[in-house]
């Protein structure tokens, strides 16, 4: 039996983006166990659970009637209620600042060293999207944490739609490489940005302005000999360059779904490049 970790955010997470892959994984037999920022209940944005709202960028509806009423429903459940706390599974690494900063920073990867072993358990990891991530996933410290330890395992890392953004900032503090360096990944394009309505659960007011681009960060992060594929005008945009698995955006859910189980189960290693 597979053993997934999924990372959704707790300011709003898109539903199609998480009740898709995980319906898969279900079927796949597989368990997944969740975690959030700072361990609370992570909410569906909104949108994602209405049939009627239309993607600014797209001009048409995003969300099926069927897919609305399976986010719904796993709102209503108590699957999402007692996520992992980031915050207690992975240490926090000191100020440079701080007094007596060695001994922190010893200490820091003693602690790190103990969580790493924890997430051995783990056969993969997945960062759920939506604009949600922009907020509590992209420059956590602890979660970078997280996709190093996988990292290290040279374990599947599957990102969708924001949450790829992750990927940009996770990367050893001593050696600050980034570690998509070289490597193919999509990700939301800047054909796919709003201008606009970039809804968050539980933040007021709501940002009105594109938070930035995450084409243009993908694209400096894997440098010359990697390439960012955002297949602008495809129906779908997913990326398997191992160990990392990245989705485009909302209807890109189920394929990502698809080939985390297709990887883990028959060795995929390359897909969309």
């Amino acid at each position: 039996m597979k053993k997934i970790l999924c990372i959704v955010s707790e300011y709003g997470y898109w539903g199609e983006e998480l009740v898709e892959p995980l319906e898969l994984f279900d079927g796949a037999g597989y368990t997944t166990v969740f975690a959030t920022p700072r361990g609370n209940k992570p909410s569906a944005i909104p949108a994602s659970m209405d049939p009627t709202f239309k993607d600014p960028a797209l001009g048409r509806s995003v969300v099926s009637p069927d897919v609305a009423r399976k986010v719904k429903q796993i709102e209503a459940s108590d699957r999402l209620t007692k996520p992992l706390n980031l915050n207690e599974l992975m240490p926090e690494s000191p100020y440079i600042c701080a007094e007596k900063y060695l001994e922190k920073l010893e200490k820091y990867y003693a602690d790190l060293e103990v969580a790493e072993k924890e997430l051995m358990s783990y056969d993969a990891l997945l960062m759920v999207g939506g604009s949600g991530p922009i907020i509590d996933m992209v420059n956590s410290q602890r979660l970078h944490d997280v996709v190093l330890a996988f990292y290290k395992q040279n374990k599947l890392i599957a990102a969708e739609c924001y949450g790829v953004g992750v990927l940009v900032f996770a990367r050893d503090p001593r050696l600050k490489q980034c570690i998509i360096r070289g490597k193919r990944v999509t990700g939301h394009p800047i054909e796919f940005d709003y201008k606009d309505n970039y809804g968050f659960v539980g933040l007021q007011p709501t940002i009105h302005e594109v938070p930035y681009h995450l084409e243009y960060m993908l694209r400096d992060a894997v440098g010359s000999m990697g390439e960012f594929i955002g297949n602008a005008g495809s129906p779908t945009s997913v990326v398997l360059d191992y160990p990392f698995l990245t989705s485009r955006t909302t209807n890109d859910s189920h394929l990502c779904g698809q080939l985390m189980i297709e990887s883990l189960e028959k060795s995929l290693k390359r897909y969309g490049w």
